[in-house]
């Protein structure tokens, strides 16, 4: 299963790009978690320290279909992943490591053919936390154009929900049949506005992951989530982690 993680910035998709990919590790699955943020923190998030995730190598285009393009998935992951904590192995894609360096547009169309690659023969599941917004659907031939679902971040604001919307008509274009809304950071307050937004433009609002002061302090220090804190917020992993499987076993719409 090829999994893109989007949404609007700040919405929380390097968070819940963890969440999952632990919840998917916790099942026995081996899954590959790929930071394509140009500024990563993923590594964090999944249990790495901060020289650890620093020292992550950024995998480059010529790697994946270039000079060594004969590269087997075993090596790449070999060369270019780091076992986590977690159970998650996480690769870096993109890195900025200088100013006025030009665009990242190698990074994406490296994701993109790991993503055409078979990485099944290594993992069970691959994540990508996408940087924020919705270009990366408009590059030439679509940065997440093999995956197999998107996971439409969405926190209770009008602006989250149409970056949701325009994300789809974006998906529908490069042929992505499944995708799966998912309201984050949302207290019981504005559970009904979310669900009202959602309505108005369009998007589904399959899970609902509750605002936890928990999170919001292991992202404030850089650490991953215990797995005894906020409960409310595993629960909906969980529930988001079974939808994903029940999707993936669902051929997409025609």
């Amino acid at each position: 299963m090829k999994i893109g993680v989007v949404g609007k910035g700040g919405v929380g998709k390097t968070t819940l790009s963890a969440l999952l990919a632990r919840s998917l590790a916790d099942r026995g699955r081996r899954v590959l978690a790929v930071d394509t943020d140009s500024n990563p923190n993923l590594g964090l998030s999944l249990g790495l320290d901060p020289v650890q995730t620093e020292a992550l190598p950024t995998v480059p285009r010529s790697i994946v279909v270039g000079s060594r393009g004969d590269l087997t998935v075993a090596e790449l992951m070999a060369d270019y992943a780091a076992k986590t904590p977690s159970g998650v192995a996480v690769m870096s894609a993109l890195r900025v490591t200088e100013a006025a360096a030009g665009c990242t547009c190698g990074g994406h169309a490296t994701v993109r053919s790991l993503l055409g690659e078979a990485l099944d023969t290594e993992t069970d599941d691959t994540i990508v936390d996408m940087e924020a917004g919705i270009e990366h659907l408009s590059r030439s031939g679509g940065t997440l154009a093999h995956a197999d679902v998107l996971v439409l971040v969405m926190e209770p604001s009008l602006k989250a929900v149409i970056t949701a919307r325009r994300t789809i008509a974006l998906a529908r274009e490069l042929g992505i049949g499944a995708w799966i809304g998912v309201g984050n950071k949302v207290g019981s307050d504005h559970r009904d506005l979310l669900a009202r937004l959602c309505a108005d433009n369009e998007v589904p609002l399959d899970v609902v992951v509750p605002l936890s002061a928990d999170v919001v302090e292991a992202d404030r220090l850089g650490t991953p989530l215990a797995p005894g804190d906020a409960d409310s917020v595993w629960t909906a992993v969980e529930s988001l982690t079974d939808r994903l499987l029940e999707t993936a076993s669902v051929p997409a719409p025609q």
